[in-house]
């Protein structure tokens, strides 16, 4: 199953915030300028050619390398080439996915005992689909403590421009929670969510989780991504809370080797600009 991010939709996403775009062998690599440098990314590939990645870092003067590679024999292939572990972990390493083949009574069935509770409890509550972004930041900003990064307007709109039919915007009439679903290539993942106090009072994000599950398996997903929960291997606290809740819905638990990075070095021998791998 492809990643994600590495659909056309999510390259056309990255495209419009300002990175620079490369499809080779049937790989997106994503390269953010800077100055008269880059960065080089390339998440989850189908495969993973060195060669390739080396020569994109040459094209772009690429000063780091950052891959995610998706199982372990990509990882083992960027250990021979002398990749190092990124010092920080800012992939998912570590999520769940849900089985959308089976029926929604049978995916219920693996709920945690109080799951159905609380979704009884939000049963009368509305949960409504909308277009208009501007009107869901603000909500999103206002349910939110002020340190909390809130993706920008033209941000959320070049993300719906670019899924189109495979996105959605589920939220809550007061506003007070709301989440993004997006569509890959037979999955859907859990984007983005916001819940306010009242929200949470009111059980609100497990209604919206449940419609966007039903609506990922009414659209012919497959595999329901909740898009990270908490890593034993790598800890950070600030996953605990919400991973709770991820797991509260069942799924299997399915893991991702850490990133990997290289850092890169002009040569400046005889005034040569080309970069070559340390």
């Amino acid at each position: 199953m492809t990643d994600i991010r590495q659909t056309p939709e999510y390259a056309q996403y990255l495209s419009k915030i300002g990175w620079k775009i490369e499809n080779e062998s049937e790989v997106f690599s994503f390269i953010k300028p800077f100055l008269t440098s880059s960065v080089l990314k390339i998440p989850r590939p189908e495969k993973l050619e060195v060669k390739v990645v080396q020569q994109i870092a040459q094209k772009y003067k690429s000063v780091q390398i950052i891959v995610e590679p998706k199982d372990e024999i990509q990882e083992k292939i960027l250990k021979e080439n002398k990749f190092k572990t990124a010092r920080e972990i800012s992939s998912i390493t570590k999520t769940l996915h849900m089985d959308l083949t089976k029926s929604l009574n049978s995916i219920s069935e693996e709920f945690a005992k109080d799951t159905p509770n609380y979704l009884k409890k939000a049963a009368d509550l509305k949960v409504y689909s909308v277009n208009n972004i501007e009107k869901f930041r603000q909500s999103w900003k206002e349910s939110v403590p002020l340190f909390r990064h809130v993706p920008s307007t033209n941000s959320l709109s070049f993300l719906q421009e670019s899924f189109g039919k495979k996105i959605i915007f589920l939220v809550t009439p007061d506003g007070s929670s709301g989440a993004i679903f997006l569509k890959g290539d037979e999955s859907v993942h859990y984007w983005q969510a916001f819940s306010s106090r009242k929200g949470r009072e009111d059980y609100a994000q497990y209604k919206i989780l449940w419609s966007g599950i039903s609506w990922a398996k009414n659209i012919g997903a497959k595999i329901f991504d909740f898009e990270g929960i908490y890593d034993e291997r790598y800890p950070n606290k600030s996953w605990l809370g919400f991973t709770h809740f991820k797991k509260s819905f069942g799924g299997e638990e399915v893991y991702f080797p850490p990133s990997y990075t290289k850092i890169l070095l002009p040569n400046l021998v005889g005034l040569n600009k080309s970069y070559v791998l340390l």
